[in-house]
C-alpha cells in the first residue's frame, strides 16, 4: 500500500518560463574580480586582517558599480577560532515589489589557499550580476550578499536567515524572502552541480530545484548533478550540508546553491588563480543570471519548503516516504507486542530484564554526562552550534588523550556494574527471552520517538529492528549466524558514518569530526539521549545473543552493599594492597636495622 501511494504520487514539477531578457554576465569582469580579490586578500579566515581587507575590497566594488554597500556586523562562535567578528556585506538593486530573492556568496576562505575558486569565483560572479541587473527594470526587489564565516558552517548565512529584520531594515516596507540563490566555488572546472540539502528535513520547492536546473543545462550544456536518491533520503534523515542554502531551508525559505564542487569543495589542487575554469564560471554565471530573471518574471513564485526526493526528472513526495518507513516500522512493533503478551500469559517475569537494561544505560548516560563535561573543559571541539570546516585540523583531528579518558572512565563504570550483569551460570530460555523483550521494548520506543521528531530518521534504525527480531528463532550453536545477525543491526548507523567518510572524503575521520558535529551542539541533546538509549539496548541484545545475558537479581541474591559502593572498596583496597606490596626506602631499612636488637 504505501510503495503503490508513492508510485502514484510522483509528479513532475512546473518549470518558470523563460526571462524577457538574455543573460548579460560578462564572463571577464567576472574572472577579474575574482582574480583580483585573491591575490589581494589571499587570507579571508574570519577575524585575520586578509578578511577585513576583503570586506572593504568588496565594499569598493559595489561602490564601483553604482552600489551603496551595508555592513552588517556581528559575533559568532566560529570553531576554531572562537568568539569572532563577522561582517556581512549587503547591497540591494530596488524592484517594484519588496518581495526579495536573495543572491549569496561568501568571500572568506580556510586560510590554507588563496581560495580562487573557493570562494572568490562565487564573488566574482555574484559583483558581477549586481553590474549588469543593476541597470535592469525588475520586479522584485534583490539583495547581494557577500558573507562571512561561510566557509566555516555559513554562519552568514544563518545570521541572515535567523535575523529576517535584517532586511527590512536595509530594503524598507515588509520585505520577505522569496527565493535563495548561493553561488560557492564555480570555476573548478568540474561538473556543475545542484545542492539543496537543509539544515532541517525539508526540501526547496520543487520548482525552484527544476528551474535551476533547466538554467544550467541551457547555459552550461550540461545538466548538473545532484545528490542521488538514497543521499537525500539521508540528508533528511540527518540535516546536514557545508553550503550557505542549509539555514534558509531549514526556516521555509527555499534555496539552492550552484556550484562546481562536491559536497566538500576540492581544496587539493592548491585553489589558486592559475587553477581557476574562466569558462566555467561565466557559464555558471549566465545560468545564475538567467534562473534569477526568472524568478523575478513569476507572478507566482513557490515560496513554501516541503520534503521529496529528486529521481531523475520526478519527484516523490516525501510524506509517502514517510509513510513506507513508518509502514515498515508495523511489523516490529506487532511482533514485539505478540511477544509481550506471550510472556505475560506464561507469567515470565519482565521487571530483572528491565532493571538490567537499567544498569546497562546507567553506563552509557555517565558516558555521555563525562562527554559533555569534557566538551565544556574544551577537551573536545568547540564553537558554535554549526557545521565544521572539514580543511580544519581541528574539525578531523583525533582528541586522542580526551577519547582515553572518555573510555577508562567508561569502563571504570562497566566494572562496577559488570558484578551483577555478568552471568554465573547457564540462563534459563525463558530469562533469556525476557531479557532480549526488554531491549526490543525499549527499541520500540527509541523508534516511536524518533517518528515523531523525523519520520526519515527511522532509516538508520528500522535495520537494527528487524535483524535482532530474528535473533531468538536462531538455534544457541549458530554462532556465526547470530554474530551476522548481531552486525547487521548495525548497518543504520554504518550509513550514517559512510555518507561522511565518502561523501565528504573523510575516510576514518568521519569518526572524529562526527564527535565534533556532538560536541559544538549541532547534533541536538534529543538525538543524543536516543543513541545512548539505542546503544543501551544493542549491548543488552548482544549479551543475551551471545550468551553473557543474566537478569537483574532479585534483592535477596544482591550484595549488602551496591555497586558504587563496591566499587570505591574495592579501590581502596587495590591501593592498600600496592601500597603494602611497595618495598622500603633505603633509610627506613637501615633505621629499622639500627633499632633490631
Amino acid at each position: 500500500m504505501p510503495l503503490l501511494a508513492a508510485a502514484f504520487s510522483v509528479v513532475h514539477p512546473k518549470l518558470l518560463a523563460q526571462p524577457r531578457l538574455e543573460p548579460s554576465f560578462d564572463q571577464t569582469t567576472a574572472v577579474t574580480f575574482a582574480v583580483d580579490l585573491a591575490r589581494s586578500a589571499p587570507d579571508r579566515s574570519p577575524g585575520s586582517r586578509g578578511a577585513a581587507k576583503a570586506t572593504a575590497w568588496v565594499v569598493q566594488r559595489f561602490a564601483d558599480i553604482g552600489l551603496r554597500a551595508q555592513r552588517d556586523i556581528f559575533e559568532a562562535d566560529v570553531a576554531p577560532f572562537g568568539d569572532t567578528r563577522l561582517v556581512n556585506v549587503i547591497a540591494v538593486v530596488p524592484g517594484s515589489s519588496p518581495e526579495t530573492i536573495v543572491v549569496l556568496a561568501h568571500r572568506d576562505n580556510s586560510g590554507t589557499s588563496p581560495g580562487a575558486n573557493d570562494n572568490a569565483s562565487g564573488t566574482g560572479a555574484l559583483l558581477e550580476l549586481a553590474r549588469s541587473m543593476e541597470v535592469a527594470r525588475l520586479d522584485h526587489t534583490v539583495v547581494f550578499v557577500s558573507t562571512d564565516g561561510g566557509a566555516f558552517g555559513g554562519a552568514g548565512a544563518a545570521r541572515l536567515a535567523e535575523h529576517p529584520e535584517i532586511l527590512r531594515r536595509i530594503v524598507g516596507g515588509a520585505a520577505s524572502i522569496v527565493g535563495v540563490v548561493n553561488l560557492d566555488a564555480i570555476a573548478s572546472g568540474d561538473p556543475p552541480r545542484l545542492l539543496f540539502a537543509g539544515d532541517a528535513a525539508r526540501s526547496p520547492a520543487a520548482t525552484l530545484v527544476a528551474t535551476a536546473e533547466d538554467s544550467v543545462e541551457l547555459e552550461a550544456g550540461v545538466a548538473p548533478e545532484r545528490p542521488n536518491g538514497f543521499a537525500q533520503l539521508v540528508d533528511l534523515a540527518f540535516p546536514f550540508t557545508l553550503h550557505e542554502q542549509g539555514p534558509f531551508v531549514a526556516r521555509g525559505i527555499p534555496a539552492v546553491t550552484l556550484t562546481a564542487g562536491g559536497e566538500r569543495p576540492d581544496t587539493t589542487r592548491g585553489d589558486t588563480v592559475e587553477t581557476l575554469a574562466p569558462a566555467q564560471l561565466g557559464r555558471l554565471g549566465r545560468a545564475s543570471q538567467d534562473l534569477l530573471l526568472r524568478l523575478d518574471g513569476s507572478l507566482e513564485l513557490a515560496r513554501a519548503t516541503e520534503s521529496y526526493i529528486a529521481v531523475g526528472d520526478r519527484f516523490i513526495r516525501g510524506w509517502t516516504i514517510q509513510l513506507l518507513l513508518l509502514a515498515a516500522l508495523v511489523p516490529f512493533l506487532a511482533a514485539t507486542i505478540d511477544l509481550f503478551a506471550r510472556l505475560r500469559r506464561r507469567h515470565i517475569a519482565l521487571a530483572p530484564a528491565l532493571r538490567s537494561f537499567l544498569s546497562r544505560l546507567g553506563v552509557w548516560l555517565w558516558a555521555g554526562a563525562l562527554f559533555v563535561l569534557f566538551s565544556v573543559a574544551g577537551l573536545f571541539a568547540d564553537g558554535g552550534a554549526r557545521p565544521l570546516n572539514p580543511d580544519v585540523p581541528a574539525a578531523t583531528d583525533w582528541p586522542v588523550a580526551a577519547l582515553c579518558l572518555l573510555l577508562s572512565l567508561s569502563t571504570l563504570a562497566w566494572l562496577v556494574t559488570r558484578p551483577r550483569l555478568a552471568p554465573d551460570g547457564p540462563v534459563p530460555q525463558e530469562d533469556a527471552l525476557a531479557g532480549h523483550l526488554a531491549a526490543l521494548l525499549v527499541l520500540g520506543v527509541v523508534a516511536l520517538v524518533v517518528a515523531a521528531t523525523n519520520p526519515y530518521s527511522l532509516v538508520f534504525v528500522l535495520p537494527s529492528l528487524h535483524a535482532w527480531l530474528w535473533l531468538p528463532h536462531l538455534p544457541r550453536t549458530q554462532y556465526v549466524g547470530r554474530a551476522l545477525l548481531y552486525a547487521a543491526g548495525f548497518l543504520g548507523p554504518l550509513v550514517l558514518l559512510g555518507s561522511f567518510a565518502l561523501r565528504l572524503e573523510l575516510g576514518l575521520d568521519a569518526v572524529a569530526y562526527l564527535v565534533g558535529l556532538v560536541s559544538v551542539g549541532y547534533v541536538t541533546p534529543a538525538l543524543v539521549l536516543a543513541a545512548l538509549v539505542w546503544a543501551a539496548a544493542a549491548g543488552q541484545v548482544g549479551a543475551v545473543a551471545f550468551g553473557r545475558y543474566r537478569p537483574y537479581p532479585p534483592p535477596e541474591e544482591r550484595p549488602e552493599r551496591g555497586p558504587v559502593r563496591e566499587g570505591v572498596r574495592r579501590a581502596v583496597l587495590l591501593s592498600r594492597r600496592r601500597r603494602a606490596s611497595e618495598p622500603e626506602p633505603e633509610e627506613r631499612q637501615a633505621l629499622r636495622a639500627v633499632d633490631d636488637p
